[in-house]
């Protein structure tokens, strides 16, 4: 059987939500150890013109020794709190979406949500969304938000990719950076908010990391063998990237009752430049409407979609009644993308 061929969906509007929710604040963090493609080239078989002419990076920022993802997570977190002007202690559920946690236990969110004082939160962890995380997160905050004793929640994406991928691998070590992304989600007005939202997924190894778990676990018989790194079929992503990311933001679009054209941002998950200018042409759209920040910042995984947010936000967008369309795609593989009307002000 083809992956494709097995593939689940679900999609709805919130049209009929008790509570509208939208994003109150964003943040993100990178680290401040940049890698360029000319110091990649000098210990990989590739070259600065190589990596920009297939993937539009030019550099990308890796942890330093002794950070760690939970550090990055915490960063974010903090700036959207203070984004949103939200108290720690008012945040009622940490989720953090990350396959790169510091450790296997104890759990991640709760790491994050004791360093930032958010003690009385619910803490989750989306361990294994990959790239599509963040997007997963914020859908499972729209559902929570939807309960009376939940008003603020803080959604967390972060990966330390420079930590599962092998240096020696110019196929996978050009591609990714660190960064974490963070964003409150809250009550809004009528009409504001989300809209709408279409998830997908179809079993692939096209991109995974075969050792570390109960099925192969590490030890002295996988070093050497590269299978605790992070291994990816590029011409795979490509296909499965420009099969599904189209066909579900146009469910998307249909849904909350609008079209590509009277979208002003398109925020992607970000695996190359050339597919997020594949997605725009197959939509019939100008590039000016998305904002990337792969160039500086490479393959982000959960990241991703928060720091083209955040940086959206630093240039005043979106403008309040503007509209934003998310799209993810991610090992599994599983896709997904939401539409919001920015609010006015939050409640």
């Amino acid at each position: 059987m083809r992956p494709d061929e097995n593939i689940s969906t679900t999609s709805g509007n919130t049209l009929l939500n008790k509570v509208p929710v939208g994003i109150l604040g964003v943040g993100s963090y990178v680290p401040g150890v940049v890698v360029t493609n000319e110091d990649l080239g000098r210990h990989l078989d590739t070259s600065d013109e190589w990596i920009v002419s297939r993937t539009g990076i030019r550099e990308r920022r890796f942890l330093p020794e002794g950070e760690n993802t939970s550090d990055m997570c915490v960063a974010a977190a903090l700036r959207a709190l203070e984004d949103s002007g939200t108290g720690a202690d008012e945040i009622d559920c940490v989720i953090v979406a990350t396959f790169t946690f510091d450790q296997l236990l104890p759990s991640t969110a709760l790491t994050v949500a004791d360093r930032i004082g958010a003690r009385g939160a619910v803490s989750l962890d989306m361990n294994q969304a990959a790239c599509s995380g963040g997007l997963y997160g914020m859908w499972t905050a729209v559902h929570l938000l939807q309960n009376g004793h939940f008003r603020r929640v803080l959604v967390i994406g972060a990966e330390a990719l420079s930590r599962i991928t092998d240096p020696a691998d110019r196929t996978t070590r050009v591609f990714f950076g660190d960064a974490a992304g963070a964003a409150v989600l809250g009550p809004v007005e009528e009409g504001s908010g989300v809209l709408s939202w279409s998830l997908g997924g179809t079993l692939s190894h096209a991109v995974e990391v075969p050792a570390g778990g109960a099925r192969e676990p590490f030890g002295p018989e996988v070093v050497g063998t590269g299978r605790q790194f992070l291994q990816m079929d590029g011409p795979e992503v490509w296909r499965q990237v420009m099969t599904q990311v189209p066909p579900n933001l146009e469910e998307t679009l249909k849904l909350a009752g609008r079209t590509a054209d009277e979208i002003d941002h398109f925020v992607f998950h970000q695996a190359n430049k050339n597919l997020v200018t594949g997605l725009m042409d197959a939509l019939g759209q100008p590039m000016d409407k998305a904002v990337t920040t792969i160039e500086e910042y490479g393959n982000t995984g959960a990241a991703t979609i928060f720091t083209v947010l955040d940086r959206l936000r630093g240039d005043g967008r979106p403008r309040p009644g503007e509209h934003t369309v998310f799209a993810v795609i991610g090992a599994g593989f599983l896709w997904g993308s939401m539409c919001l009307r920015q609010q006015g002000s939050g409640v």
